[in-house]
């Protein structure tokens, strides 16, 4: 699995793996795991982390518990189609606390948002008052998650 400058090995791919489940192990448990001595497996992390592979460590919360339990993914087209539109578009958006996660889709929309409230009327306020506020929205769709069968932040 190449990346831009570094070759991962089957010994980067574990503990990879590792961290993703729990980013808190020691760099002995981790040796221990993948059958590598401490040192070596320090030096393969660093490695990663100075080559973007590893971009940070962060705790998954319970966003229920932290009271943010209604989820929202919210579809947006603008209403014109221009790199000025669109960059001053991202930039607005991507200030936003309420929005998690944000991309740039294909298709009928342009954009894709991942906005997590409290409940209904907070994420009422927040599209009434902050998300349509920004200029350039032409059309936008919102869909309420009323479940999560899957959420995972492991990519290998």
């Amino acid at each position: 699995m190449p990346t831009e400058n570094y070759n991962l090995d089957e010994k980067d791919l574990s503990i990879l793996r590792l961290l993703q489940k729990d980013a808190k192990l020691s760099v002995r448990d981790i040796s221990t795991r993948i059958n590598l001595s401490p040192t070596p497996t320090h030096e393969r992390i660093k490695r990663m982390e100075k080559s973007g592979i590893i971009k940070e460590y962060t705790a998954v919360l319970d966003r229920k518990k932290v009271n943010k339990g209604m989820m929202v993914v919210c579809m947006i087209a603008l209403n014109a189609h221009n790199k000025k539109m669109a960059t001053k578009f991202i930039e607005q958006v991507s200030k936003l606390k309420e929005v998690v996660e944000f991309y740039n889709i294909s298709g009928d929309f342009d954009f894709m948002l991942k906005i997590l409230a409290p409940n209904m009327d907070e994420f009422h306020d927040f599209f009434v008052n902050k998300l349509s506020e920004i200029e350039g929205i032409g059309q936008t769709k919102s869909i309420f998650v009323m479940n999560s069968i899957k959420e995972s932040t492991q990519i290998l």
